[in-house]
């Protein structure tokens, strides 16, 4: 696959998660999945774990997936992007606020014989937590 390829693969994988459509990821996602940033609650590996994740955060979280830059070289495709939705379901520990909320993340992805087989990610979580009510806002002062 050329660069431009794994690139709107990729793309498909955030359309595909904003619409809810999990069953794409059996063809989007090796059996073997790789996430090397997991969530921080337990969750099956694989596609299978993927999946699982994802169907807890939609429910809990619906939202959307901004690209706002993508670089691919090789097998790797960089992604910038901005996720926002409302936090209308519990989460793992935290019950749900009603909040809004808003995170940043680079994400980086490793394709395989056309499914995306490895992913490491650098995500907001301390914005996150701040506005899911786990942490304060830094300094004391509501956002």
């Amino acid at each position: 696959m050329s660069s431009e390829d794994n690139k709107s693969l990729v793309r498909r994988f955030y359309r595909e998660i904003d619409e809810g459509n999990l069953d794409a990821m059996d063809e989007l996602v090796a059996e073997d999945y790789i996430d090397h940033s997991p969530p921080p609650f337990p969750s099956q590996p694989g596609r299978e774990g993927l999946k699982q994740a994802f169907r807890l955060f939609w429910e809990a979280t619906p939202g959307t997936h901004e690209i706002e830059d993508q670089i691919a070289e090789g097998d790797k495709v960089v992604t910038r992007l901005t996720a926002r939705g409302r936090h209308e379901g519990d989460l793992p520990g935290i019950p749900a606020t009603g909040n809004r909320m808003e995170m940043t993340a680079t994400v980086i992805h490793r394709i395989e014989n056309g499914r995306l087989a490895e992913k490491w990610s650098d995500k907001d979580n301390l914005r996150l937590l701040q506005q899911l009510g786990v942490l304060p806002p830094l300094g004391g002062q509501p956002e």
